[in-house]
Formats: C-alpha cells, structure tokens, sequence
C-alpha cells in the first residue's frame, strides 16, 4: 500500500509528466518548440523598475496647450543619471515632440494620463532611422528607444499622436499629386523601438498615429500585450497607420491586442529592392506569435510584406476579426527577393471580411535599381484551418501581372494546407489548385458546398 508520501510524488511526477507532454504539443510551424517565454504574460510591475519620477515633480504644467518635450527629456535623462526608473505621466494632457529613452528607463501612464503628440513636425529631428524596409534620414518618432535591454511602455494611459493636420495635409497632397508616396508628406511614426531586447508594451492606448503606429526593428524578445492601437478610416482616413510593424525581429508575442487601423494590422517588413538580402541592415522576421486579439477595420490582418526578404514561424491564432479587407495576405514583391515559410493561421472567427486569403504581386514604387532580382521568391508551409467566416472573395491568389517578366524574377507557391473551414462568400472565385504545389484541401465548405 502506498504511503502518503509516496502518493504525492506520483501525483508530482504525474503532473510534471502532464505538463511536459503539453509543452512538448507547442511547437512552431517549422517542429521547433515554442519557448516557455511565450507563456509568459504578466503586466509589467513597475514597483521593480527603481525609482518613479513623476513628471509634475519637474516643473511640467498640466497643460494640454504647452510643448513640453525639454522638460520630459529631462525627467528621462535624470532618470538616466541615477541609474534608472519610471518616468510617470499622471493625470492630465502633456504635449510633446520626440523623446528618447535610455537604458534603465521606462514609461508609465496612469489611468487618465495621456502624452499627446506635436502636429508640427519641426518638434521630430531628423535622423538616421528605418522606414519602409530601408535605412534612411527620416523624423524621429514620437516614442523612441534604441540599444535597450528591459525597455517597458506601461499602464492604462494613452499615446496620442494628434494625426488629423498630418492626414488631411497627406490626402491633399495625394490629390495635388497623385505620385505622392507615403514618405514625402512628412510625418512621425508613434512608437519606435530598435536594436532592443527584452522589450514589454502593456496595458495602454496607442492612438490617432501620424504614420506607422508601433515599429520595432532589430529586436528579440519583445511582447505587446493588452494594447488597444486605433486609427480611424472615417471621416479622415489615417494613411498608413499600421498597428504593428516587425522590420527583422526574432521572438515578437502580440496578445490580449485590439487593433483597428487604417492600413495593415500586423505587417511583416524586413528590407525590399533587388539586393534586399545581401543588406546587413535588413533581415528575417522569426518566431511570431499573435494570439487572442480582436480586429476592428484593417486591410490586413496579417500582411507578409510590402518589404520583406524572410519571413519564418508565424503564427496568427485565435483571434476575432471584424471589417478587415484581407484574412492573410501575402504581398509577392517582384523587385525584391522573398521566402514566406512556416505560417499558420488557425482558431478565425469573423465576418465582413474583403478576402479570406490574398496573394498578389505588390508594386508600389516598384524599383529594381538597375539590377536584377537573383533566385525564386518562395510562399511554402502555409497553413490555414479552423476558421469560419465571412467574406466577399474566399480564394483571391495569382501571381502574373505586367511585372511577370521582370528579368530574374520568379517565384514559386507550394505546400499549403486549408483544413476545417467554413467560409461564406458573396464572389466565389474559383480556388484553382493548380497555382500551388501540393495543395492540400480537407474539410473546406465554401457557401454550404464541400470543395474538397
């Protein structure tokens, strides 16, 4: 007979067996094992960061109407100085052009509190940055972290980047010039954090954004948890106001996330033009998960490009959708060289949808720079299952337009799989299964009719 000793180490070693098994179950698309760091959610604690230096015990007024970016930068670099902590914004408006922190510093906004961007861009330097999958001049964000380990955004505050004067000067400039392209209306991202690691967002409101909301470029181990990120479509679109861009990053977790956008949700970037992947300043993004989040209007809810070269292990999974104009979309640049491997959509609810997948040419500022794309771009391992939704266009996929023939340019589609779907669409286009090697359909009900 057992003794009770000996009954709780077999319960012990039961339970570790159990959970062993279960982490075991958790792999990436590629059969690499997701790391326990995934798991890991908690918001951040900020009463073990150091010292908290709220900004109205240095000399900021609580007033919505002052630019007050010296006097912040100063908490920041004082913060700096003593080794490290919380800059705090309390209750209240603080208007500010581009701050930057440094190592050991963080931001906390309190319920109510709110940092609200200048609509003068003369307030955002010029600076040598990341835009649009290329290193350039360009202005400094609003939020800027660069070089960080630890770096942390918290609290139930808002970013507010005050984006109508920008988004109303871009669309007249769009109608003065219909070549206008996204850069040359000069306006600040909202967050941008690079060369970072052990990064946490958690808990605010990022808003109104200029341009791109939330870029991370270079970085490992960055989680966005409990975020809401908006931009609105009406009555002035936000152009280009991306929820969340990954420029090259490894181990990124997007979860508890609201987005609504007008432009991509989650876009994939990583470097674009015809030597894209020889570029040391660009890269592949690896290791992504977006898990349990809801989506108002985007036009894509996960998009793999415009600049991208390499793309691996991603995972966009139980998640609610609404309005979003594509499911996934995979943007085939024939300038530019591209792998889209090991990605799985899965557990989708939603409806309104504009596509349920998308895959076409992009050739925005197309440019091959008077040289040739060398080697085949590659879609592979692309798996969707477990979804219902609906949508205008279930099937929207092809890869000819009049930048085919581009010389050197090929590309490739092969090992998809569709499983356990229900879809109704108001356009049946016809899935035509020849465009992809090993093409695997099981269980796939398109407007009550079984297609495979």
């Amino acid at each position: 007979m057992l003794t009770q000793t000996c009954r709780l180490a077999l319960l012990l070693l039961i339970f570790i067996t159990l959970n062993l098994t279960a982490f075991a179950q958790e792999v990436f698309p590629d059969g690499t094992p997701i790391p326990e760091w995934f798991r890991q959610h908690k918001p951040t604690d900020i009463t073990k960061l150091g010292k908290h230096y709220r900004i109205t015990d240095y000399y900021l007024s609580n007033d919505s109407t002052l630019i007050q970016t010296e006097l912040i930068q100063s908490v920041i670099d004082k913060a700096h100085e003593n080794g490290g902590g919380v800059v705090i914004i309390p209750k209240g408006t603080f208007l500010s052009g581009s701050l930057f922190f440094k190592q050991g510093t963080h931001l906390h906004l309190e319920e109510g509190g709110k940092l609200k961007g200048s609509d003068d861009i003369s307030h955002f330097p010029l600076l040598m940055t990341r835009m649009e999958g290329q290193t350039v001049k360009y202005f400094a964000a609003l939020m800027n972290a660069d070089g960080l380990d630890g770096f942390t955004i918290s609290g139930k505050g808002t970013i507010d980047g005050n984006g109508l004067r920008y988004w109303k000067s871009f669309w007249l400039r769009r109608e003065f010039n219909p070549n206008t392209t996204n850069m040359d209306e000069m306006r600040p991202r909202l967050v941008y954090i690079s060369n970072s690691k052990n990064v946490q967002l958690s808990g605010v409101k990022l808003i109104n954004s200029p341009f791109w909301t939330t870029h991370l470029y270079k970085c490992e181990n960055a989680k966005l948890l409990d975020l809401y990120i908006y931009s609105p479509k009406k009555p002035v679109k936000a152009p280009s106001t991306d929820a969340v861009d990954i420029d090259a990053c490894k181990n990124v977790l997007i979860k508890n996330c609201y987005m609504s956008v007008n432009d991509d949700a989650v876009a994939l970037k990583g470097g674009k033009g015809p030597r894209a992947d020889k570029d040391s300043n660009n890269g592949a993004n690896q290791n992504i998960i977006i898990e349990d989040c809801t989506y108002g209007f985007c036009h894509g809810a996960l998009t793999l490009g415009s600049e991208s070269i390499h793309n691996r292990n991603i995972i966009l999974r139980r998640i609610k959708v609404n309005h979003a104009e594509r499911l996934l979309w995979l943007k085939m640049r024939p300038d530019t060289p591209q792998t889209y491997e090991h990605v799985l959509v899965e557990d989708i609810e939603g409806h309104d949808i504009g596509n349920f997948i998308f895959i076409r040419p992009w050739t925005q500022f197309f440019d091959l720079k008077g040289e040739q794309v060398s080697g085949t771009s590659v879609a592979r391992n692309i798996t969707m299952r477990n979804i219902k939704l609906d949508c205008n266009n279930f099937f929207n996929v092809g890869i000819a337009d009049k930048h085919s023939n581009t010389p050197g340019y090929k590309t490739k589609m092969l090992d998809f799989r569709f499983e356990n779907i229900e879809v109704k669409a108001k356009n049946f286009l016809e899935t035509d299964t020849s465009m992809i090697e090993n093409f695997k359909l099981k269980n796939v009900v398109v407007n009550k009719k079984k297609l495979f």
